[in-house]
């Protein structure tokens, strides 16, 4: 649209007045380009004219709606805080009352049956360090807890007390002897020295022979 031209058209009547006018109306409110001018004829009584005048390309361009400042803002996304972290609940078993560990109950100290003695008295006794076999066919070793006597059997246990200070032994007997008068054990040398003092040489003892 680089040139403008114009038309005229002219009305006489009213009603062709009114008609101009609503058309008029309809085209500037549908945004139809154009004017519509409203003239008199000259020297013509009752008569409307209508000039459509083209618009230039400028008016043609829609306003641009205005946008408020706090519209064309561009809105900045809330951040959504990370869920805090929670404990899990405890265990049933952490919410019992904890009781103490039973403490081990202490071991019955094993008894061991009071030997029974079989037969018992005093007599003299001795010791003696040397020899090679004794009366049962064992090498005598006088480090060992062992006696001679007359008549009890080899492997008897016989408890030999010292009177005077309370100190005993126990022996097997794996020999014979002694022959000598008023003496019934001839102990080991180790034997005699758990009672008394090897230089006292011979003593009095009380025997308990046990079963």
């Amino acid at each position: 649209m680089a040139g403008r031209h114009s038309r005229t058209r002219i009305f006489s009547s009213p009603a062709g007045i009114a008609a101009t006018a609503a058309v008029g109306v309809a085209l500037a409110v549908g945004g139809t380009v154009g004017a519509v001018q409203l003239t008199s004829g000259s020297g013509q009584s009752g008569q409307a004219a209508l000039d459509f005048t083209p618009t230039t390309a400028a008016s043609l361009t829609p306003a641009s709606p205005s946008v408020s400042p706090s519209a064309s803002a561009t809105a900045t996304p809330s951040v959504t805080a990370s869920p805090s972290a929670s404990r899990s609940p405890q265990a049933a078993s952490r919410g019992k009352p904890r009781t103490a560990s039973p403490k081990p109950s202490p071991k019955a100290k094993k008894t061991t049956a009071a030997a029974k003695v079989l037969e018992s008295g005093s007599c003299g006794a001795s010791f003696y360090s040397d020899g090679q076999l004794t009366a049962n066919g064992e090498s005598f070793n006088p480090n060992e807890l062992t006696a001679a006597h007359k008549t009890l059997p080899f492997n008897t246990k016989v408890r030999v007390t010292n009177p005077s200070n309370g100190k005993s032994v126990v022996v097997r007997i794996n020999d014979r002897g002694p022959f000598i008068d008023g003496r019934c054990l001839d102990l080991s040398r180790a034997a005699f020295a758990t009672i008394a003092s090897v230089d006292v040489g011979a003593l009095t003892v009380r025997y308990e022979v046990l079963g």
